[in-house]
């Protein structure tokens, strides 16, 4: 089974929105058994489409549209279905109470031709409902391929996938079993990794494979596998993540989809009974973010002081001017001030500061750019690091927060 996922829409090829409705409809296939094969973006325009829709033709299972169901000029992907397929529109009475129902609540913004017009789909197209928008998705089958058109808004996309298209596609189609398990590894690079797994991956099995996917001081070890029965490659699966964790040791946080590090960090702190908090400099918040990313995380994360600028770092966090002066604000002991002062100003157990050069220019200190400090106050100490990340201002910041997150759980870890 092979399909392929076409976004259409010139906001994204400009740059303008990020897609993630491939990343969505592709996730959701392979959970299901079929391998999404291609994906491509093309413009708004009649001519791309049928070029796309031609050039897939029994060359995949399946294709699924995304985008160019709207009520505005653009939205030509109806029209371009009936040229491609030599077929009509037809008005469907069904979608068209659907819509007028749903401008029935807004009384400023009074339902018009262009939104009724969104009622015509092509007589040979199944309808695939849109419980929250006006843009009905079709499906035809035209020789071996099943062509799926749907909304480019993501929740209304997501919806009509989950509760209409996934049942239907499991109905029409015998596919196979597919698995993925993501593990997050944290304080190795990914050719380190790769040395210490050179026997493992030798012996796996013909149908697995294993996947380095490395990010800015985290490494994803993604294990799949292909087969017919799902109790098999289960029980191989497992038996192989196994083997990782003895190999990998304390390097592995757990798996991806449900559990990244920020979650294991909240664990332990419920586990111990205790807070945290943070100072951030060149991280500009993100570390918060991510701890606060998780549901329940205000049982153990107090709040944030994000101290950007230098008098910030004085007058809230309370680091003394001296200090500064003598040693810059990126160093060690002005990170270890920042973190006592979040300390205090929060009482917490525990408070992560960062302070560095993230670059391109160095701002209120000689440090060298790339030149980072993360400091960690505990309950009975303070722990400070040192690093030097590069010259990359983006590659900078992301690195810190990943390498604050790790140095903070493996601190927990500690406390065992």
């Amino acid at each position: 089974m092979k399909a392929k996922v076409i976004t259409i829409g010139d906001e994204i090829l400009i740059g303008q929105i990020v897609d993630t409705n491939s990343a969505f409809i592709s996730k959701e296939l392979i959970d299901i058994g079929i391998e999404v094969s291609e994906i491509l973006t093309i413009g708004d325009s009649k001519k791309n489409i049928l070029n796309s829709l031609e050039k897939s033709q029994n060359n995949f299972d399946i294709v699924i549209l995304t985008g160019g169901l709207g009520p505005t000029n653009d939205d030509i992907t109806k029209e371009a279905f009936c040229d491609y397929f030599k077929d009509k529109l037809v008005l469907n009475k069904e979608v068209l109470k659907h819509i007028e129902s749903l401008f029935k609540n807004f009384k400023d913004n009074p339902i018009n031709d262009l939104n009724r017009a969104q009622a015509y789909l092509p007589s040979r197209a199944k309808l695939i409902p849109n419980n929250f928008g006006t843009a009905a998705g079709m499906m035809v089958k035209n020789l071996n391929t099943l062509y799926i058109s749907l909304p480019g808004v993501p929740f209304e996309m997501k919806s009509m996938v989950s509760t209409y298209l996934i049942p239907e596609i499991k109905n029409k189609f015998e596919c196979p079993v597919i698995l993925n398990k993501t593990l997050l590894t944290y304080g190795l690079g990914e050719s380190t990794i790769a040395n210490k797994l050179k026997e493992f991956e030798s012996s796996l099995p013909s149908n697995f494979k294993l996947a380095y996917l490395p990010n800015l001081g985290r490494v994803r070890l993604r294990l799949s596998a292909k087969g017919d029965d799902k109790k098999v490659l289960e029980n191989t699966m497992d038996s192989l993540i196994d083997q990782l964790y003895i190999i990998l040791d304390k390097i592995i946080i757990g798996f991806e989809s449900s559990n990244p590090i920020e979650k294991e960090i909240g664990k332990k702190l419920i586990q111990f009974n205790h807070t945290v908090s943070t100072a951030e400099s060149l991280t500009g918040g993100l570390i918060s973010s991510r701890l606060t990313s998780i549901p329940g995380s205000s049982n153990y994360f107090k709040g944030s002081v994000v101290a950007y600028n230098t008098l910030v770092k004085k007058n809230v966090l309370k680091v003394n001017a001296d200090l500064i002066l003598k040693h810059s604000v990126v160093s060690v002991e002005v990170a270890n001030e920042m973190a006592l002062g979040a300390k205090k100003i929060f009482d917490t157990d525990y408070a992560i500061a960062t302070t560095g050069n993230a670059g391109p220019s160095k701002g209120d200190s000689d440090q060298s750019v790339g030149k980072v400090f993360i400091s960690i106050s505990t309950p009975t100490d303070l722990k400070s690091f040192e690093f030097n990340f590069g010259k990359n201002r983006e590659k900078n910041v992301y690195k810190t927060v990943n390498k604050a997150l790790e140095l903070f759980f493996s601190e927990l870890l500690t406390r065992q």
